[in-house]
């Protein structure tokens, strides 16, 4: 952002300021960065009707139209009560059935596999990759170290997009590494690894059952078909009653109260623990879970 504001001549500064809660009028940003911000309205509505969610649609219009300035914070009123508990239980919605679909899980880490594997190999042997991706696999540190980023490396990093990872995946189809080109086959043909989500955890011995078929298959080693085999945890939750994030309600007398105190329904506290899942990901193949 400092990087743009340089290059617009200091026009963004109220902006930055406003999204760093530095600006005086501190609930401002709260319409940016908060857990009822404009961004979550626009794209849980957006996202439910592209989708055909129903169960995600929310009432936006009346929410915005029952917010207010309390003490310098945004609330609704509590008439407005109801479509906040709406937009808490649409937001539950949206996570569990589609931003954390299978096929949204499988696609996402199948991909950060590829990439690393692809980066592990670059450090062993050339490997081809687009000019931008490159540049980050030479230079890791430029990601983890925010005082290591200059100015060449955001205009890099602002080059990267899906086109990279899919015309560099087109080559890595044909690569020596089995795993990487397994998985780039997969992805750049929507053959998606098979995905199971459970409240529990996998059984070990299935995951190392499923790992001995798919070693066979492929003829790969042990350390190798971890990457195509592997169970890991997923998060979701609705709603967090930190104190420096929470939904103000502006009762009827006057105060303020959290939605999770506020609301008469038992399930808007239920939906502020987090809940974990986990998921089991493996090779399409017909024959493995048999």
């Amino acid at each position: 952002m400092e990087h743009l504001n340089n290059e617009f001549e200091g026009k963004l500064s109220l902006g930055i300021e406003i999204f760093k809660n530095s600006y005086n009028k501190r609930f401002l940003h709260d319409l940016v960065s908060s857990q009822l911000d404009m961004d979550r309205l626009d794209y849980l509505k957006r996202d439910s009707f592209f989708t055909g969610v129903t169960e995600g649609g929310i009432g936006s219009d009346r929410i915005i139209k029952m917010l207010r300035v309390v003490n310098d914070e945004l609330a609704v009123e509590e008439k407005g009560i109801y479509s906040v508990e709406q937009f808490i239980v649409a937001r539950r919605i949206m996570y569990w059935q589609v931003y954390l679909h299978k096929t949204v899980i499988a696609s996402e880490i199948m991909m950060r596999k590829a990439v690393q594997r692809a980066k592990d190999e670059s450090k062993k042997q050339g490997i081809f990759v687009t000019p931008a991706l490159a540049y980050f696999f030479d230079n890791e540190d430029k990601l983890n170290n925010i005082n290591k980023i200059d100015d060449f490396s955001l205009e890099t990093f602002a080059k990267l997009d899906d086109s990279d990872i899919i015309v560099s995946m087109k080559e890595w189809m044909n690569h020596s590494d089995k795993v990487l080109s397994i998985i780039s086959k997969s992805l750049i043909n929507r053959n998606l690894f098979k995905v199971e989500i459970s409240r529990n955890e996998f059984d070990p011995d299935l995951i190392e059952s499923l790992r001995i078929q798919v070693a066979e298959k492929y003829s790969l080693t042990d350390k190798d078909v971890k990457d195509l085999v592997f169970s890991e945890k997923i998060k979701n939750k609705a709603y967090s009653i930190e104190e420096d994030v929470k939904i103000n309600i502006l009762l009827k007398s006057g105060k303020l109260s959290d939605i999770a105190k506020a609301s008469d329904l038992d399930n808007i506290r239920a939906l502020s623990k987090t809940v974990e899942k986990y998921f089991l990901c493996y090779p399409k193949e017909p024959d493995y879970r048999r």
